[in-house]
């Protein structure tokens, strides 16, 4: 017995007779094709923004082609009407005169354009950081657990977004990390959806972090990473999003002469054309975010399609174009901004939606654009080549010390987060970006409130209520230890409490009043401030304490390393955090800090893995 193929048919042969003619139905192409505009092969970012962009620009026929039974971000199909046909597998691309013939599984298709968006995960690819054997370490798009989870997606691709919207959608906890993306260079479907993310408090976009490295706790994915100013943060999952590669044309397969006609083009970048099973014709490929305006040019000369304004032709031409900016990126309300100084505030933010649950010592994210105005003259060449982009900076929690009635405040659920910042000046070396916007805002105004609170610098070590606590802070270090101290004290701490901070003048304390309210009403409760440009006080620095015994001669504090936690906050060379060697050996700053006295004495620095005494934020 033996198959014989015949046309549009099968024939089995028996051997015992003339062959039986099987019709095998399985939706043949049209006989006739359909006529469209553009056909875009694959529902990805690139694909949707493409046919969305195309619709805008005038053309009337566009459908979208995808083999999967849904497309990547399927809530634009329906906002924007758009056409697409599931389930169908491209099986020829031809053409015919001045048109492309698209053959499918199912239609045959005859457009003047086609646009392929269909790309593939590179399957080869590792990430360049180690990773443990783990069932929660993942590459590529992975099935997650039902459930609240947290999890961090690691990319600067539409894949990366296109992953972040999935496990949101899921209603998982998603931070994308995200180093080296730029949103303009994304598609425009997969920027859109990014900003919208942001704006709602759905996803933290952690722009400068990139893991360094993952280590497991109890279990768990704990990153580390390269940026300094992030803290390590652990997970329940962490998904890298590999690289998507350009599609093969040998994939569909297409014609030469469709190659050559310039009107078939693929998503992908000009120098990385070229691979291992077909080769794209380099002047028919252009990025996602230029794709649209590249097949219009050469596809559909009769759009008037001009090429998106620079940010600073933006600015020029529309006068309504900042109040947009800012309806579209801002996503909290400051409630309160009372300057201490001209120089230091104390602001109140709450965000339209979201929780503001905080633990306290954790930090959060506020974010102005490039286009508001500065409070300074300072030369600011990065407002224009960024005019339109957002302006994030992470700060500690600070919290009121007494509420509405003088009771101890709890602000850690109170529906706004307090923030305590100084004005930071220009130098010759760096102009500071977002203090000298935020200068000239007051109650009312809008500001973006980054979505995920986070931080490990918390009193959670603390289980002793009889042990003596000590918080070193500089300036506006002291932010988180105000809800630190107001937590122990709330919880009924008994042991000594002491907070200390060093700041230029008397005038610098944006809290000396409320901690002096503290100190009279309990007695295990010190605060030390500590101006250093005060006339007629001596000059002490926070390491004096430790060096002078102060705790012991002046406020009656023993400090030991069996019962007592330090939490140190601010200035680089106060804290001082040796380098460790790969034989545990410590190398410490020329300038001697808090951390090398205390281990002097027999304290240990608190790190993943191994637990001390010496707690420390170092994101500063």
């Amino acid at each position: 017995m033996r198959l014989a193929d015949g046309p549009g048919n099968v024939a089995l042969e028996t051997g015992d007779g003339p062959p039986t003619t099987l019709l095998i139905v399985t939706s043949p192409p049209d006989a006739s094709p359909e006529i469209h505009d553009l056909i875009v092969i694959g529902g990805s970012a690139s694909g949707l923004s493409v046919a969305v962009s195309s619709l805008k620009s005038g053309l009337r026929r566009v459908r979208i082609v995808e083999h999967d039974v849904e497309v990547t971000f399927p809530d634009l199909v329906g906002e924007h009407d758009l056409d697409v046909g599931y389930g169908e597998r491209v099986i020829e691309i031809d053409t015919d005169d001045d048109f492309v013939v698209l053959t499918t599984d199912r239609h045959r298709y005859s457009a003047r354009g086609i646009v392929v968006a269909d790309r593939h995960d590179d399957t080869t690819w590792r990430p360049s950081v180690a990773l443990p054997d783990s069932d929660r370490l993942h590459i590529g798009d992975a099935d997650l657990p039902a459930g609240e989870h947290d999890v961090c997606v690691v990319g600067a691709t539409d894949h990366a977004v296109e992953l972040t919207v999935k496990y949101t959608d899921d209603g998982h906890n998603v931070v994308l990390a995200a180093t080296g993306m730029d949103p303009s260079r994304l598609s425009p479907a997969g920027s859109a959806i990014l900003r919208q993310l942001e704006h709602d408090r759905q996803a933290t976009i952690l722009y400068r972090s990139s893991p360094k490295a993952i280590t497991l706790v109890d279990g768990h994915p704990l990153i580390e990473w390269h940026d300094r100013h992030t803290p390590d943060l652990q997970f329940d999952a962490v998904v890298f999003a590999p690289p998507r590669l350009l599609p093969y044309p040998a994939d569909f397969p297409i014609s030469e002469t469709a190659l050559a006609s310039r009107r078939v083009w693929f998503v992908g970048e000009p120098d990385a054309s070229d691979n291992e099973v077909g080769t794209a014709r380099p002047e028919t490929v252009a990025p996602g975010n230029q794709i649209g305006i590249a097949i219009a040019e050469s596809c559909f000369p009769e759009l008037d399609i001009s090429k998106m304004p620079s940010p600073a032709e933006r600015r020029t031409r529309h006068a309504g174009v900042i109040e947009e900016l800012r309806n579209e990126h801002y996503n909290a309300t400051i409630t309160r901004f009372d300057p201490h100084h001209s120089d230091l505030w104390v602001l109140r933010v709450r965000p339209d939606t979201g929780s503001t649950s905080f633990e306290p010592g954790q930090y959060a994210s506020l974010g102005l654009g490039y286009w508001e105005e500065r409070i300074d003259e300072a030369p600011d060449p990065a407002a224009d080549t960024r005019w339109d982009k957002l302006i994030r900076r992470s700060y500690s929690i600070s919290s009121r010390m007494f509420d509405d009635y003088g009771y101890l405040a709890d602000d850690t659920a109170a529906g706004e987060l307090e923030f305590y910042i100084v004005l930071v000046k220009p130098t010759p070396d760096n102009t500071p970006a977002l203090t000298p916007r935020l200068a000239l805002k007051q109650p009312g105004d809008r500001i973006y409130l980054g979505p995920k609170v986070a931080g490990r610098y918390t009193t959670s070590s603390v289980t002793d209520p009889h042990a003596e606590v000590v918080f070193f802070g500089t300036g506006t270090g002291e932010a988180p230890h105000n809800p630190m101290v107001v937590e122990l004290l709330r919880k009924g701490h008994v042991g000594p409490i002491v907070s200390a901070v060093t700041v230029r003048e008397q005038s610098d304390l944006g809290y000396l009043d409320k901690h002096e309210q503290l100190s009279e009403r309990y007695p295990n409760y010190h605060y030390v401030p500590m101006p250093t440009r005060e006339p007629g006080v001596p000059k002490r620095y926070l390491q004096d304490l430790i060096r002078d015994d102060d705790f012991a001669e002046r406020l009656g504090v023993p400090i030991s390393p069996d019962s007592t936690h330090f939490f140190l906050c601010g200035n680089p060379a106060m804290i001082g955090l040796p380098e460790e060697d790969d034989d545990g050996n410590l190398a410490f700053p020329e300038t001697t800090g808090v951390v090398e006295l205390l281990v002097e004495r027999g304290f240990t620095l608190d790190r993943r893995g191994s637990p001390g005494n010496i707690h420390y934020e170092e994101y500063w």
